[in-house]
């Protein structure tokens, strides 16, 4: 069993080179064969202070090509998040998004308040209604 590293794969490569078929004959043409996961491992036992690993290599990786239209599209969320103006024109724009939000609680809030005397004054009704029987 052979083992050698090259740099395109990134990670070792084993294989057998074996010239000689089941007959006994030699072949013309030899072959690589892949060896069982069993065996790459008791070869790495056997011989693990014998072999040698070369040093990493940093590649360039390179981005597959984008959709322009997508691109264009996550610019648009990044300008919508970051926002166009001035600091003041930010700060005025956080200032009207705070005060929208009490806004909306404090209206939530008195429209649960006016359900909740709606439901008071049925109820009081209909205890009218049944008090003369």
């Amino acid at each position: 069993m052979g083992v050698s590293n090259p740099p395109s794969l990134g990670r070792p490569f084993f294989a057998y080179y074996n010239p000689v078929n089941s007959a006994g004959n030699k072949r013309r043409n030899c072959q690589w064969t892949e060896p069982t996961d069993y065996e790459v491992y008791g070869f790495i036992l056997k011989n693990y202070s014998r072999l040698r690993f070369s040093p990493a290599v940093a590649t360039d990786v390179k981005d597959a090509a984008r959709n322009p239209k997508r691109i264009q599209r996550e610019v648009h969320r990044q300008v919508q998040s970051t926002g166009i103006g001035t600091k003041a024109q930010q700060a005025l724009k956080l200032q009207q998004e705070q005060w929208k939000t009490e806004r909306k609680t404090l209206s939530r809030e008195q429209r649960e308040a006016e359900k909740e005397r709606q439901f008071e004054l049925k109820q009081q009704k209909r205890k009218e209604k049944h008090r003369g029987r």
